[in-house]
C-alpha cells in the first residue's frame, strides 16, 4: 500500500514532469483518501471511466487527458461539475499525466507504439522532442503497413497515400499531432503516422508523396497509461486494473 503523496512523486520523478512545458497540470489533480493499494488506468478521465473504477474499487484513477487544461473555462458546472463531484464524493484521487507521458523512452505513448508497430527509434524532431523517428526492418508498402497499424491498434486507419509506396523510414507522434506533418514532412522518411487528421493533411501529402495515417487519438495513446500502470505493479505489487472505454476518435 502506498500513500498518495509517495505514488505522486514516484511518477513524478519517473517520468520527469517538471522538464515539460505542459496544458494542464501533471500529477495529482483532485485528491482523494491518502492511502492506495487498487488503482485503475485509463486514457480519459471521463465520467464512464471514473465510474469503471469505482466499479473494480480503486482508490486512483491515472489518466494520459485528466483536467483543468490552459485556457478552459474555469467554471465548474455540467459536465466538468459531474466529473469531479462524482470524484469527491468517492473520495477518489485523479492523477494526469500528459506529456510526460508522450515522451518517455520506454514506458510512453511514442515508445509503445513505435514497439507495437516494429518500429525502431532513430531520433526525435518537433517541440519538446515529442516527435519519434524510426525504421521497419523489413519495408513494406503503405497498404502492408496500413493492414500492420490496423492489426495493432483494432482501428481501420485513415489512409492517405500511394498504397504502392515502399515504407520503411517513419515519423511518429500519438494524439492529436497533425501539426506536426509540416516539420516531419522536412525529414527523410516516407510516411507519418499521428492520431488524427485536419483538411490541410490530404494536400501536404499529395505534394510531398509523404503517406499519412491517421489512426486514432484514443487508439494511439492506449499504449502508455497501460505500460504505467503495468510499472507500478511490478514496482509496489498494486492491483491495477486498465480501463480500455471505447472511443471511435
Amino acid at each position: 500500500m502506498l500513500t498518495r503523496n509517495s505514488l505522486e512523486n514516484y511518477i513524478g520523478q519517473l517520468l520527469s514532469v517538471d522538464r515539460f512545458r505542459d496544458y494542464a497540470p501533471n500529477g495529482l489533480q483532485v485528491e482523494g483518501r491518502e492511502e492506495i493499494s487498487i488503482i485503475a488506468t485509463a486514457v480519459t478521465a471521463s465520467l464512464a471511466a471514473i465510474d469503471a473504477a469505482l466499479a473494480v474499487g480503486a482508490d486512483a484513477l491515472l489518466v494520459h487527458h485528466g483536467y483543468f487544461w490552459k485556457n478552459e473555462a474555469p467554471a465548474i458546472r455540467g459536465t466538468k461539475k459531474a466529473r469531479i463531484a462524482r470524484l469527491l464524493n468517492n473520495d477518489l484521487n485523479l492523477f494526469g499525466y500528459h506529456l510526460p507521458l508522450d515522451a518517455h523512452a520506454e514506458l510512453g505513448n511514442n515508445a509503445t507504439l513505435g514497439a507495437l508497430l516494429g518500429l525502431t527509434p532513430t531520433g526525435r524532431f518537433a517541440e519538446q522532442d515529442m516527435g519519434w523517428l524510426g525504421e521497419l526492418a523489413v519495408p513494406q508498402t503503405f497498404a502492408q503497413f496500413a493492414a500492420t497499424v490496423e492489426s495493432a491498434l483494432g482501428r481501420t486507419p485513415l489512409a492517405i497515400g500511394d498504397s504502392d509506396r515502399l515504407i520503411r523510414n517513419v515519423a511518429w507522434c500519438t494524439g492529436g499531432a497533425q501539426g506536426y506533418f509540416h516539420e516531419a514532412a522536412t525529414r527523410d522518411i516516407d510516411c507519418f503516422i499521428t492520431g488524427e487528421a485536419s483538411e490541410f493533411v490530404t494536400h501536404l501529402a499529395r505534394e510531398t508523396g509523404i503517406a499519412y495515417l491517421g489512426a486514432g487519438h484514443h487508439a494511439t495513446e492506449r499504449g502508455g497509461i497501460r505500460a504505467l500502470g503495468d510499472h507500478l505493479t511490478h514496482a509496489f505489487g498494486l492491483t491495477v486494473h486498465h480501463l480500455d472505454i471505447p472511443n471511435p476518435v
